[in-house]
C-alpha cells in the first residue's frame, strides 16, 4: 500500500507540476494528478514554488483550505471511482454529476462525504464507515439514508461515540 509522508505527497505534486512545465514524460498517476491540477489554477503559482510552500501549514482554525489536502482528496476520490469502492459511490457520483452539471463540482460534493467520514472516525476513534460517507451524498441527492455501522453500534450500546 502506498502511504507517503506529508512531505512525500507534497513533493509528488510539485514534481508532477515541474515535469509538466518542462514537458517531461509523465507516469499514469502523474497524468491523473495533472488533470486534477488543471482543475485548480488557483494552485499553479504555489506548485511552482516548492521552496516556499513545502513546509507551510494550514491550521483548520484559520479557516483556510490546505491546497495539498484538497488535491490529495481529489486523487483519493478519483481512485475510489476507478475501482467503484466503496460500493455505491460510483452510482451516487454519477447522480451528483447530473445534479451539479459538472464532474468537478460533483467531486467537491463527494469530498464533503469523504471528509465527514474521516473526521468522524478520527474524532470518535472508530473505523471509517463508508455508509456515513455515502449518506452525505444521499442527503445531497434528497435520497433516503442507510443505517450506518456507528449508529447501529450505538443503538445496541456497543459504541460510546455520538449517534449522529
Amino acid at each position: 500500500m502506498f502511504n507517503p509522508s506529508r512531505d512525500q505527497a507534497r513533493q509528488f505534486l510539485f514534481d508532477t507540476w515541474r515535469k509538466h512545465l518542462s514537458h517531461q514524460p509523465l507516469t499514469d498517476l502523474e497524468k491523473l494528478t495533472l488533470a486534477v491540477l488543471f482543475q485548480h489554477p488557483e494552485y499553479h503559482t504555489m506548485l511552482g514554488q516548492p521552496e516556499r510552500w513545502q513546509q507551510q501549514d494550514w491550521p483548520p482554525e484559520l479557516g483556510e483550505t490546505n491546497p495539498f489536502l484538497h488535491l490529495s482528496l481529489h486523487l483519493a476520490i478519483e481512485e475510489q471511482l476507478s475501482i467503484k469502492q466503496p460500493h455505491g459511490l460510483y452510482e451516487l457520483y454519477q447522480q451528483l454529476c447530473l445534479q451539479c452539471g459538472d464532474e468537478h463540482r460533483a467531486q467537491h460534493e463527494v469530498m464533503d462525504g469523504l471528509t465527514e467520514m474521516i473526521w468522524y472516525a478520527q474524532r470518535y476513534q472508530t473505523p471509517p464507515d463508508p455508509t456515513r460517507y455515502l449518506n452525505v451524498l444521499r442527503r445531497k441527492l434528497g435520497q433516503v439514508e442507510q443505517p450506518n455501522a456507528t449508529d447501529a453500534a450505538a443503538a445496541t450500546g456497543s459504541n460510546t461515540g455520538p449517534t449522529h
